[in-house]
């Protein structure tokens, strides 16, 4: 608390002293991250307590006042960016703790305790097994602080839905292993790094044994004790938010985060009315071009049921997502300027979380790690995982997706503030995700009329969101309703089906992005094109997409009228 004292102190410094736009901007940037640094500091997991959250919002609400004091127009390009990115994120926090967002750290795919597993990583020296050792013994605190928020939210009427459990146990049961070597919190230490000696490896798993057996497991125990006797009793019974208290109101600012844009659940609900639509067409021309014989209903559950488009082990489904990663890898110099340096990997979801987990997902690392990238491909329950989405799965997590863009990101130059090149918003991130599906199109990733209408079923898929979520969340949809429109709009295997719906349950409007994103992008470069013609360069194009790393919407927007007036 004397940090945070100190901090605020310091903001009104900076007020008094600084002499330029600039300058103040620069300072309260500073005292933002030094905040972040602080806290990081403090515990290896964080700290996660009503006291920690609540002077976290204080101090963004009066950086925000101070930020707002700054005229934007006063400002150069870059540092009108910072200053825009700055106020945007910490609305956020304000806004998140208005609606007491920590109360509901869980998700039907993830959790505060799921959320462990992303920080199981390979060990490359003594100092990062120790390293690791620290974060093990940390892990029953961070448990027993987030148990607490989370019982505020159960008496406040905002636990999650009942119905997004089925199979939940998985997320804490494998985690309660009778041996501390067959658990997942102690896999780094069964292949130490050669240059470490015999007997510091033996040292490293004598202490990681009796961490992994004396606390790791007994508090997943303890996991699995609260939500079987605490929070399944108790969670609410309506599946929509809207329904919870003050609901609505926290509805329309998961809208306005995650789009970035001023939209309203009907706007939104209707545009994606208008994409299944658009989408729908194409799909059907795709049906008459193989000849098949039947309704596109039919030939939807063709593409579910026949066993050639499914792998046969999960050898065979990484394999080929490693194939095409190659492809879309050898293309990049000829539609992108700049390259990350950082590689990536292609890997399992681990076993531990995939029964709940998406068909894959984009795992980043630090730039200071030694980690590469993974992009994580979901092996479990193989006749769930169309080969023929692979290629459109892959350009969204691996490349020209979630790694390129994130890896950019990462790697921006110093000019930039820290806060930025740690900065996700997914209206951003995932519409480029999204519009990378596209773009891989272009680049000849797609080979047979069933990998385009994979394309198109993802496509579908997000287009699909906009209706499920707002249907959910502001319509009064059940969940039958949604899972029946999009199993009759998607080729997505039922088990696909039902995980997403169960995720748009529990994390309202974050399903929006993908498509908003993808849209103004879309909509962005057919503006570029038409307007540049013979003079519009596609790396060009990119490269002012991604140099400037995550931005909301209406700055891409900006950037990109500006970009098409210097070059007609």
């Amino acid at each position: 608390m004397k940090k945070i004292v100190f901090i605020l102190g310091a903001l009104c410094l900076t007020f008094c002293t600084s002499s330029s736009p600039e300058e103040k901007l620069d300072k309260l940037i500073a005292s933002y991250e030094t905040y972040q640094a602080n806290t990081e500091e403090e515990s290896p997991l964080g700290v996660y307590t009503e006291s920690r959250f609540e002077a976290y919002a204080r101090f963004c609400d009066s950086l925000k006042t101070e930020v707002e004091k700054i005229d934007p127009k006063t400002l150069d390009d870059d540092t009108r960016i910072s200053h825009t990115l700055l106020h945007f994120v910490l609305n956020e926090t304000v806004v998140k703790f208005k609606f007491k967002t920590h109360w509901n750290p869980i998700l039907s795919d993830a959790g505060f305790h799921s959320s462990l597993t992303y920080r199981v990583r390979p060990i490359t020296n003594k100092k990062s097994a120790l390293s690791y050792l620290k974060l093990l013994k940390a892990i029953p605190e961070y448990i027993d602080q987030q148990k607490t928020l989370i019982k505020k939210g159960l008496e406040a009427g905002m636990g999650q839905p009942l119905v997004i459990f089925k199979g939940y146990e998985s997320t804490y049961e494998q985690h309660i292993t009778e041996t501390a070597e067959e658990n997942f919190y102690y896999s780094p230490f069964l292949d130490l790094p050669s240059q470490l000696t015999s007997a510091e490896k033996d040292s490293l798993r004598l202490a990681a044994k009796e961490v992994v057996l004396n606390q790791v497991i007994p508090t997943f125990q303890s996991v699995k004790t609260f939500f079987e006797e605490t929070y399944y009793p108790n969670t609410r019974k309506s599946i929509g938010v809207s329904e919870t208290p003050n609901g609505k109101a926290y509805y329309q600012s998961r809208i306005d985060y995650f789009t970035t844009l001023d939209m309203t659940p009907k706007s939104v609900h209707e545009k994606g009315l208008e994409e299944v639509a658009r989408i729908k067409q194409q799909m059907e021309a795709i049906v008459k071009e193989v000849n098949f014989k039947g309704t596109l209903a039919e030939f939807i559950t063709f593409l579910r049921t026949d066993p050639q488009f499914y792998a046969k082990t999960p050898d065979e489904l990484l394999k080929h997502a490693r194939n095409i990663a190659k492809k879309l890898d050898e293309q990049l110099p000829r539609y992108f300027k700049t390259l990350p340096r950082k590689p990536y990997g292609v890997a399992p979801v681990p076993a531990s979380i995939a029964p709940k987990y998406t068909g894959g997902r984009y795992v980043g690392t630090s730039p200071e790690s030694t980690d590469p990238g993974y992009y994580w491909v979901n092996t479990y329950n193989l006749p769930s995982r169309p080969l023929y989405v692979i290629p459109s799965l892959t350009a969204h997590e691996a490349v020209p997706g979630h790694h390129l863009q994130g890896a950019l990101n990462n790697e921006l130059p110093p000019s930039i503030p820290n806060f930025r090149r740690n900065l996700y918003l997914s209206a951003y991130g995932e519409g480029w995700g999204l519009y990378t599906e596209f773009l891989a199109d272009d680049m000849g990733i797609y080979t047979t009329p069933y990998e385009h209408f994979g394309k198109l079923t993802y496509e579908m898929w997000r287009a699909c969101r906009l209706v499920v979520d707002t249907g959910i969340h502001a319509f009064g949809w059940s969940r039958e309703e949604a899972v029946d429109f999009m199993a009759k709009n998607t080729a997505l295997s039922l088990h696909e089906v039902n995980t997403e719906i169960d995720r748009y349950i529990s994390w309202p409007g974050q399903a929006l992005s993908y498509k908003i994103g993808e849209i103004k992008i879309r909509e962005l470069r057919e503006k570029a094109e038409n307007e540049l013609g013979g003079n519009f360069d596609i790396r060009e194009f990119h490269e002012v997409l991604l140099e400037k790393g995550t931005v909301t919407l209406s700055l891409l927007e900006e950037r990109i009228n500006n970009y098409i007036h210097a070059n007609k």
